[in-house]
C-alpha cells in the first residue's frame, strides 16, 4: 500500500525550503542559504503544520538583517510574480510564503512600522493569503487596519480584495479570534458582494455564514439588502445567498428557510424509513431507505441527522448531512437509498451503543429510527 503523504509534509518540506532560500539568496547575497535550509528542515519531524510556519518565520529573523524594514524588503524583493490576476477562482498560491506574512505580523505589528507592514502584507497576499497575519493588526490597530482593508476592496488584484473579507471573518479556521464586532466588517462586505470574482464572493459568503452563527437577523437583513440592490448578477447572488445560509438551513432556521422560498411546515409524509443495517460496525456503512409522498407542490431541502452517543451513553452530539434539494409535485413519490460511512475520524470519536437517524425536511423533524454501533 502506498504511504499517505501528510499535508504538513506536502506543504512544508526540504524542496520548498530550498526554493525560498534560493529566492532570498538572489535578493540578499549574504544570506546563508545552506545553514538556513539545514536548521529549518532538521526540526520538521517534530513540528505540526502551523508550527512549521512559525519555525520558518523564526529562522527568517535569525538569518536576515536585524532591521525589520531591511529584512522585509529583502523578502518582498525575493517574491515570485503575483498569482495570475486574470483568474477567477481556486488560485490559492503557495503555502511556503505563509511564513513571510507571519514574519511581518510577529515583528512589524507596532505603531512605528504599521503603514509599512500593512503594505508588505498587501504584496505577500498576492502570492499566498495573509488572512491570519492581518488579524494581529485588526486586534492591535482596528481603526487603521479596517480603513486600509476597506480601501483594498477596490484593488485590481482579487487576492487583495479577498483578504479584506477573509481576514475579517469572525470564525476564520486555523486563526486567532478578532475582537471587532461583526457589524464593523459590514462596510467591507458591502463593497465586495458584487465583485465579479468567485474567489472573492465565496469569501464574502463564508463571512456571512460566520455571522449567521452569531446574529441570524443581521444575516437575513444584509442578504435582503444586497439582493434588492441588484448590483450582483442573479446567478451569483443566489450562490452567495445559498452559501451564506447553509448553517442556518441545517439548523432549520425558519427565517432562513422562508427567505430561500422553503416552507418550514412542508406537506410531506414519510411512507417508508427503513434502516438496512441495524447493527453497524465502526469502519463500515450505515444503509437506509427513504420514501416520501408530497401532499402538494413543494420545494424541499432533505437532510438527515445522526445523533452520536458519547462516552457516557448520551446522544447529545448530532450532525446534519445533506441529501438533496428537490421540487416535488402533488402526490409525487420520492425514493432514495443512502449509504453513510461510519469510519474512524480525527474530528469525531465514535463510541459503541445506540445511535439515532432522523430525517429533516425544510428544517422540520419528520421521522427517526435507531441503530446500534459496534466496535
Amino acid at each position: 500500500m502506498e504511504k499517505k503523504i501528510l499535508l504538513k509534509d506536502f506543504l512544508f518540506n526540504q524542496e520548498k525550503v530550498t526554493k525560498i532560500a534560493a529566492e532570498i539568496k538572489e535578493s540578499y547575497s549574504d544570506f546563508n542559504s545552506k545553514r538556513f535550509i539545514k536548521k529549518t528542515v532538521d526540526e520538521f519531524p517534530k513540528l505540526e503544520l502551523k508550527e512549521r510556519i512559525n519555525w520558518i518565520s523564526e529562522n527568517l529573523k535569525t538569518f536576515l538583517p536585524q532591521d525589520f524594514t531591511n529584512a522585509t524588503n529583502i523578502l518582498l524583493k525575493s517574491l515570485p510574480p503575483p498569482n495570475n490576476p486574470n483568474l477567477n477562482d481556486n488560485d490559492f498560491g503557495d503555502f511556503i510564503y505563509a511564513p513571510y506574512s507571519d514574519f511581518v505580523s510577529k515583528n512589524g505589528c507596532n505603531e512605528k512600522y504599521l503603514e509599512f507592514s500593512l503594505n508588505a502584507l498587501k504584496e505577500i497576499t498576492k502570492r499566498f493569503s495573509a488572512e491570519d497575519a492581518i488579524r494581529y493588526f485588526i486586534n492591535t490597530f482596528p481603526d487603521k487596519t479596517l480603513e486600509t482593508l476597506e480601501n483594498w476592496t477596490n484593488d485590481p488584484h482579487y487576492h487583495v480584495r479577498r483578504l479584506a473579507s477573509e481576514g475579517t471573518r469572525p470564525k476564520l479556521p486555523w486563526s486567532q479570534k478578532i475582537k471587532i464586532s461583526v457589524k464593523q466588517s459590514l462596510p467591507i462586505l458591502d463593497k465586495l458582494y458584487y465583485d465579479r470574482t468567485r474567489f472573492v464572493t465565496r469569501s464574502v459568503a463564508n463571512h456571512i455564514n460566520d455571522i449567521s452563527k452569531i446574529d441570524s437577523n443581521l444575516t437575513i437583513k444584509t442578504l435582503t439588502r444586497w439582493r434588492n440592490s441588484k448590483k450582483q448578477s442573479s446567478k451569483e447572488m443566489n450562490y452567495i445567498i445559498n452559501h451564506s445560509l447553509r448553517s442556518l438551513v441545517k439548523l432549520g432556521n425558519k427565517d432562513a428557510l422562508e427567505f430561500l422560498g422553503f416552507s418550514p411546515t412542508p406537506k410531506i409524509k414519510i411512507s417508508k424509513l427503513e434502516i438496512q443495517t441495524r447493527k453497524v460496525k465502526i469502519g463500515t456503512t450505515l444503509e437506509f431507505d427513504l420514501e416520501l409522498i408530497s401532499e402538494k407542490d413543494e420545494k424541499l431541502i432533505i437532510d438527515y441527522l445522526i445523533y452520536f452517543q458519547n462516552r457516557f451513553g448520551e446522544m447529545k452530539n448530532k450532525k446534519v448531512f445533506k441529501i438533496t434539494q428537490i421540487l416535488m409535485k402533488k402526490n409525487q413519490k420520492f425514493c432514495i437509498s443512502k449509504k453513510h460511512p461510519l469510519r474512524k475520524m480525527t474530528t469525531r470519536k465514535l463510541f459503541p451503543g445506540k445511535h439515532k437517524l432522523e430525517i429533516q425536511i425544510n428544517g422540520a423533524k419528520l421521522g427517526n429510527e435507531y441503530f446500534d454501533l459496534a466496535i
